[in-house]
């Protein structure tokens, strides 16, 4: 029997060992908020998260009904999940250590981890042994044994950030290993500042009035922002959504043409009613690269703006035409069979960017993939030969579909947070910076590789890194099993850790597959303070603690200051103030800071109120002071001008990623490509629809709403499902050589032969530690390929994904990841 095949015997035998471990003990019963039977007033707070901000009604202490803030006019239902997050099955309630390694501490069975049997222990023994191990990790090793791993989306709130607090507590006891880049846009945030002179895809971008006023060609270019706008960083104000409803009137008209590029009709094409031009995945490349060659045989693009503006046009154009060593002219007859679009139609859609107005908008799963940085760099050079950057409804974009990009913003100064930093003339405990050689911070898609391959060196945007073969991780709000690519692979990686931390209020599989875990608060349990509005500005809201912390969790803040107090530093790392006076000095220096622009009421006002509102902002034109003076006003490149070829990335010699863009073919790729045969359908593994990443994958409340049989979705072609003897609403087991998830099956003629969708941020939840073990509820990253896109980012390629699919047939194991731990007595 190989590893990834499923036992029905191992499977029953495993469940009734589950039902007799799964019977709540006493202690775990929920303490009642009011013990002393008293009532209080009903009472409406405002607080907000990520999906919005909302008015919440209180009733005895519990949380009762849930609205949206007046000012929002376009509501998430998401918001609908915060009482599945604070009163669900999943909350962390206490303290909690694995139960082998409580007994053996760093010599424990690691093969173990992930066996989810944990012992409950207090608060005081928690912290004394999460800083026991600190200890150990600083006098027996030194800074690289240690990984601090929190990167990623924050939790709601500018003083109670997570990762905030997690780096400066550690930092006070000692150096560790951090991470560079981020899941979600790591190769294109490596590659833009080469091409554009900053990292694009977090930069706000020409506003949409302009967009609706001055573009004539709307590009929505593996961009799903109908999806992605009901989220945000901070606060979300959806503010984006009024100008979708014009440009849905405008598509009516005829008045704009939208074209939805996508091998999927996504949430936005069928909303605007715009078209859909279908390419084959992965297949960008070659699809541009034929555009850029129809532009310039035709003599379609913008010579005088290359001139000006761009800098290396004539290294790549012999590429284009097949001068160099490959020999293959990109033409559209060259393109056609690997993009899945006929050489006609590639012409047509080349003239018709050139022939008006266009504004070109990637989305970022498709930089998600091996090579990914070349189609964002493509994309900047088919911008620059239109000539239209800089140019009101020209240009291209690369964030038009997060936290409401291109809302105008007031301007006003924005709350500050809690320093990750320690403070000036402040010294750690342990001063030790002898990494012994290796690299202090590493990609952060490379953690697995970097246990599994401990002091390798590899390349990464220009330089050496050397992986530290570390000890000890610390995830604070961090979900890393979510993250990360290839699961199994990651599962024999944790076996190399002595020590694994985790700090949530949720039972994510990063808690399972943690030695130590530790009960935080929600950010409905706190008082804070957030932006409203990331790029807009449009306010500041007041986060009111909703109800009392449940069970026995505390806020991030109290977790590390009573670390910090086993080593004499806990009044140095809060400053000697509490949460609410953090809370108002945050407001009231955003007051001071925002003093001749806006006037703000004193905080006391402001509290009461529950936010302060700010003026809508002017429109602006993204890369306009760029166009208008190229000298004064020049790019962050090496050269300042636009870099359709890079000395610098050229002089680093490497393979996969060279002077100018390139097509390269991937590790595996459908519709013919490598490994197609064996695996013949594409996984989309995209941003969901009903959840942030993970979040809210826990509220059984929110997930009922679009569950199949208690599982995550898994979309595909009714013709496929047809061929295969699948009906909609029947189970399936989807598998490659990496891993296999059991999920529900919905038939939808949005997506192609050949092309499936499993939403990235399902929890996972394996049957049991050992690796191969059938996920019981769908994580796709189950089955993603953890390789580097390149050796310029090293960031992840989950796009680059073939599968399987089928029925499943026989009894299935009911979804195990939302359940909590396994409850043992101390030996």
């Amino acid at each position: 029997m190989s590893s990834l095949e499923f036992s029905r015997r191992q499977f029953l035998q495993k469940m009734s060992l589950m039902t007799a471990s799964l019977a709540m003990p006493s202690f775990l019963v929920p303490r009642e908020v009011k013990a002393n039977g008293t009532k209080t007033p009903d009472e409406w707070k405002m607080t907000g998260c990520q999906w919005g901000a909302v008015r919440a009604k209180v009733i005895n202490g519990k949380l009762a009904e849930i609205k949206p803030f007046e000012f929002d006019k376009h509501p998430t239902e998401m918001i609908q999940g915060i009482k599945g997050i604070l009163y669900g099955e999943s909350r962390v309630r206490y303290p909690m250590v694995r139960l082998d390694w409580l007994k053996n501490r760093e010599k424990s069975d690691r093969l173990q981890r992930g066996d989810n049997r944990f012992v409950r222990v207090s608060w005081d023994e928690a912290l004394d042994l999460f800083y026991q191990e600190l200890e150990r990790i600083q006098q027996n090793y030194g800074p690289w044994a240690l990984h601090t791993a929190n990167v990623g989306w924050r939790s709601s709130g500018q003083f109670h950030s997570c990762g905030n607090h997690m780096i400066r507590a550690i930092a006070m006891h000692g150096h560790s290993v951090g991470t560079v880049g981020d899941y979600s846009t790591g190769a294109g945030q490596t590659i833009l500042p080469y091409v554009l002179g900053s990292t694009e895809v977090y930069s706000q971008g020409t506003s949409w009035e302009i967009i609706l006023k001055e573009t004539e060609n709307l590009i929505f270019w593996a961009n799903d922002p109908i999806k992605n706008l009901q989220v945000g960083w901070n606060c979300e104000t959806h503010e984006a959504y009024a100008y979708f409803e014009q440009l849905k009137e405008k598509v009516k008209n005829n008045a704009i043409n939208v074209v939805c590029v996508d091998p999927v009709k996504s949430k936005t094409q069928n909303y605007l009613g715009c078209d859909h031009f279908y390419v084959n995945p992965q297949a960008d490349m070659p699809f541009m690269l034929a555009i850029a060659h129809t532009l310039y045989t035709e003599n379609l693009y913008d010579k005088a703006f290359l001139d000006v503006y761009t800098l290396g046009f004539e290294k790549f154009v012999p590429y284009l035409l097949g001068e160099t060593e490959d020999k293959i002219a990109k033409t559209p007859e060259w393109a056609a069979p690997i993009c899945g679009v006929s050489a006609e139609k590639i012409r047509e859609f080349a003239r018709m960017l050139a022939g008006k107005r266009t504004q070109l908008i990637f989305g970022w799963a498709i930089q998600r993939q091996q090579h990914g940085e070349q189609p964002y760099w493509m994309g900047a050079v088919l911008a620059a030969m239109l000539g239209q950057i800089g140019l009101a409804g020209g240009g291209v974009s690369y964030a038009h579909h997060y936290s409401s990009v291109g809302v105008s913003s007031s301007g006003a100064s924005m709350p500050g947070s809690f320093p990750s930093n320690l403070d000036e003339g402040q010294t750690p405990k342990y001063n030790n910076k002898d990494y012994q050689g290796y690299s202090e911070v590493i990609p952060v898609a490379r953690t697995t590789d970097a246990l599994l391959h401990a002091g390798e060196t590899i390349d990464y945007n220009g330089k050496k890194i050397t992986y530290a073969p570390y000890k000890m991780a610390i995830f604070s709000g961090c979900n890393q099993w979510s993250r990360q690519s290839q699961l199994n692979k990651m599962k024999q990686a944790f076996q190399k850790l002595e020590t694994v931390v985790s700090l949530n209020y949720s039972w994510t599989a990063t808690c399972r597959f943690s030695d130590i875990v530790l009960p935080a608060c929600t950010p409905f349990e706190r008082n804070d303070i957030d932006a409203y509005g990331s790029y807009s500005n449009r306010g500041i809201l007041a986060m009111h603690k909703l109800v009392e912390p449940m069970y026995e969790a505390r806020s991030d803040f109290e977790i590390f200051k009573g670390l910090c107090e086993r080593f004499g530093k806990a009044e140095e790392y809060c400053r000697g103030m509490n949460e609410m006076e953090w809370v108002e000095r945050l407001y009231r220096d955003c007051r001071n800071a925002n003093r001749g622009k806006f006037e703000m009421p004193p905080f006391e006002e402001f509290w009461k109120t529950g936010y302060v509102l700010f003026p809508e902002g002017k429109p602006w034109v993204r890369h306009a002071d760029f166009r208008e003076d190229p000298e004064l006003h020049a790019l962050g490149t090496p050269s300042g001008f636009i870099e359709i070829y890079s000395p610098k990335i050229a002089s680093y010699g490497y393979t996969d990623c060279k002077g100018h863009p390139m097509w390269f073919e991937k590790a595996e790729r459908s519709h013919g490509g490598p490994n197609s045969e064996r695996y013949p359908f594409w996984m989309q593994s995209v941003h969901p629809d009903k959840r942030l990443h993970s979040q809210l994958c826990e509220a059984k409340n929110l997930r009922d709403t679009y569950s199949v049989k208690g599982r995550e979705p898994f979309y595909m072609n009714p013709q496929d499902a047809a061929k295969l003897g699948i009906q909609d609403g029947d189970l399936v087991r989807v598998y490659n050589e990496r891993g296999q998830v059991l999920v529900g099956a919905v038939l939808s003629d949005n997506f192609p032969t050949g092309v499936v969708r499993l939403q990235e941020g399902a929890w996972f939840s394996p049957l049991d530690e050992k690796v191969g073990s059938i996920d019981t509820y769908g994580c796709p990253n189950t089955l993603t390929l953890d390789i580097g896109a390149s050796k310029l980012s090293q960031a992840t390629c989950v796009s680059t994904c073939l599968i399987n699919v089928e029925k499943w047939q026989g009894e299935a194991p009911e979804p195990n990841g939302f359940s909590g731990p396994k409850i043992m007595e101390r030996a």
